[in-house]
Formats: structure tokens, sequence, C-alpha cells
């Protein structure tokens, strides 16, 4: 087995993690674990942000939109007042 240390806790956080432990009725290193055991068992999702966000709204169904054809090439944004 492997030792982690983790420093820089903050204190409320350790607070929450030993009230928690003591709900569960562990030490706070086997909620660690348990925690980081759950966290880790989560499938990671494919795909970038773009993917992740269609997929979630996919079973809405969608939009499809009329994209005008660009006749010019494009061109840099300009911020003059003018």
């Amino acid at each position: 087995m492997t030792t982690l240390t983790v420093r820089n806790i903050d204190p409320v956080i350790k607070d929450k993690l030993r009230m928690a432990a003591a709900a569960h009725g562990r030490s706070m290193e086997e909620e660690v674990r348990t925690i980081l055991r759950n966290a880790l068992a989560q499938p990671i999702a494919p795909g970038g942000l773009g993917s992740r966000i269609h997929a979630r709204f996919a079973a809405l169904g969608g939009v499809d939109l009329d994209v005008p054809e660009r006749n010019e090439p494009a061109r840099a944004a300009s911020f003059d007042a003018g």
C-alpha cells in the first residue's frame, strides 16, 4: 500500500471530514479512502465540454439553424468608436 500525505487542508474541510467519519463509524483515514474510492469509481466522461453539453441536452431534441454562406474572408474585429 502507498502512503499519501495531504497538507494545508482547510480547517473547515477537516472538521467536516471528521464529522462525516464519525457519522459513518470510521476513522478519518478510512473516510478519506472511501471518498476517494467512490469518486474514482465514477466513469470518466469521454470527449470535451461541448460533447458533454450535447449529451446532456440531446434528449430535448435540437434546432436546425440556417447558417449563411460566408462570401468573404473573415476579418479582425474593430473596436474603434467611430
